[in-house]
């Protein structure tokens, strides 16, 4: 059975609330019911934190055992070295995830310091994203 880790990073916890013009109204934890009912021939982990470092350990922890990551980095995308360099660091491919289109959004959120070091990335497509980029580790 395969194994893969959703990885979700600062402000992800408040889905359902935060800005549900953007992000929409349904919790990531309802959502992950919904991915781990779908996907059932595959373990699916989850982890979030609002805190770099942690997003960083737990890259390093799950990063030669896991057969996929699927990150989502948030805010931390756009300003995070340590965190692009973790995910060059590791063994496991990387697929990087965003809800929104960030090109339709603040010229910061243009620019992924992640992006170079993946398998992929999936932009604008909702919680959808999750989908594809599970399904990026399947077929």
């Amino acid at each position: 059975m395969k194994q893969l880790i959703i990885i979700n990073g600062p402000n992800l916890n408040l889905l359902g609330k935060r800005e549900p013009e953007i992000y929409g109204s349904q919790t990531f934890e309802d959502y992950l019911k919904i991915l781990q009912s779908k996907y059932s021939e595959i373990k699916l982990d989850y982890f979030q934190s609002n805190i770099e470092g942690e997003l960083i350990d737990k890259l390093q922890d799950v990063g030669f055992s896991y057969d996929g990551i699927i990150l989502n980095a948030a805010a931390y995308t756009h300003t995070s070295v340590g965190i692009g360099d973790a995910v060059k660091a590791i063994e496991t491919p990387v697929v990087e995830v965003h809800i929104s289109n960030t090109f339709s959004r603040e010229e910061f959120r243009h620019q992924s310091y992640i992006s170079p070091n993946t398998k992929g990335v999936i932009i604008g497509f909702g919680l959808k994203s999750y989908d594809l980029a599970i399904e990026s580790f399947i077929f």
